[in-house]
């Protein structure tokens, strides 16, 4: 990893990071190599939106995924980007970042929150997880695996609730077919515009959201390596490639960087 170090050694970096970081804390991802035959396609946002027996399944099997996301604790390469102190842009909706100590721009939003889609009133997950175990006391006696948006792999319906304005609740989060707002993916090019490198760990690229970035790094010049195992489409435009697992790459990144090894 010393090819690692050298490159970024003295550089004003940007962090691009993934679900594949937080595998190491407890939350699988859709596309790594341990969950790649294993873990279903997400809902789509027009499904959850205009079907209410879509929406319905979402919610029984997020209220099942969501413990696992909000009892989750930051792994060693979260700890390792905070102590290194780099701007951070994440796809991840695990709140990981910033319970590590680093103010992320979270692209895809947080499964923390709740938004109402009509009067757009935000509230808390937790809340919300009271009351529809309230009104599904089955969902107690049930278990299954977890998905990196906090639904589990389930077909289950659930009685969900309405907001107080008799809108949709929705994660606060940005579903495949919604857009990242904005706003988010301004101040997230303002980050890569005024690095001198783009480190990018644990994303396969394979949505635009993310690889827009290192689209943008590479048409201005910007080294970017690369921290993930397996293949990435941002592959083609890395400087360097590094298929270590995060958790061992970073915290060596951080002593090396940081004058402790």
């Amino acid at each position: 990893m010393e090819p690692l170090v050298d490159l970024l050694s003295g550089r004003n970096v940007a962090v691009l990071s993934g679900a594949g970081l937080s595998t190491e804390s407890g939350i699988p991802d859709y596309r790594g190599p341990q969950t790649r035959q294993r873990v279903r396609n997400p809902i789509q946002y027009r499904q959850f939106v205009d079907d209410p027996a879509w929406r319905a399944r979402y919610w029984a099997r997020a209220t099942l995924g969501w413990p696992r996301i909000r009892d989750a604790r930051p792994n060693d390469g979260h700890v390792a980007l905070a102590a290194l102190g780099w701007p951070v842009i994440t796809q991840n909706v695990d709140r990981l970042h910033a319970r590590a100590g680093t103010d992320a721009i979270e692209l895809h939003g947080a499964l923390a929150e709740v938004v109402c889609l009509t009067c757009g009133d935000v509230t808390d997950r937790d809340a919300l997880q009271t009351e529809l175990l309230r009104r599904n006391p089955h969902l107690h006696h049930l278990t299954a695996a977890a998905a990196p948006d906090g639904d589990a792999d389930l077909v289950e319906a659930a009685d969900v609730p309405s907001c107080r304005c008799g809108g949709i609740l929705k994660p606060h989060v940005v579903f495949f077919g919604e857009n990242v707002p904005r706003d988010r993916v301004e101040r997230a090019y303002a980050h890569v515009d005024d690095a001198e490198a783009l480190l990018v760990v644990g994303s396969s690229l394979t949505v635009f959201s993310g690889f827009r970035f290192v689209k943008r790094a590479a048409s201005r010049g910007i080294p970017i390596a690369i921290v993930d195992l397996g293949p990435t489409r941002g592959d083609p435009l890395a400087t360097l490639k590094v298929e270590v697992p995060t958790g061992e790459a970073l915290p060596f990144l951080a002593r090396r960087l940081r004058g402790a090894g």
